[in-house]
């Protein structure tokens, strides 16, 4: 088993200066967190996986080819591979959990 606290997550985030933090990596997925602050813009490019986001809090908007939804607290968002996405309008500071299958690379 492999257990996690998102508190811990975050501080180890924030302390690599990174906005993203793989913290599962398996034979089938991968699994991060992913922060974005309030007004940011999100460099995000299409992977060539499948992902599962789940914002753990926050709100803002994401757009998913040519959809767009607003996403808060307790959103679950599926993004198929190669399909580009982004973030935006984050109104208040994005914490994502993103879940890749296969592991991102």
């Amino acid at each position: 088993m492999k257990a996690f606290r998102l508190d811990e997550l975050e501080a180890e985030r924030a302390a690599n200066d990174g906005a993203y933090l793989q913290f599962i990596r398996e034979r089938n997925m991968s699994v991060g967190l992913y922060a974005l602050d309030a007004g940011s813009t999100d460099p995000q490019q299409p992977h060539a996986q499948d992902e599962v986001y789940f914002v753990v809090s926050g709100r803002g908007a994401i757009t998913v080819g040519a959809e767009t939804e607003p996403v808060a607290r307790g959103s679950v968002v599926y993004v198929p591979a190669g399909v580009p996405h982004k973030f935006h309008h984050i109104s208040e500071d994005l914490r994502v959990m993103v879940v890749f299958s296969p592991p991102e690379s």
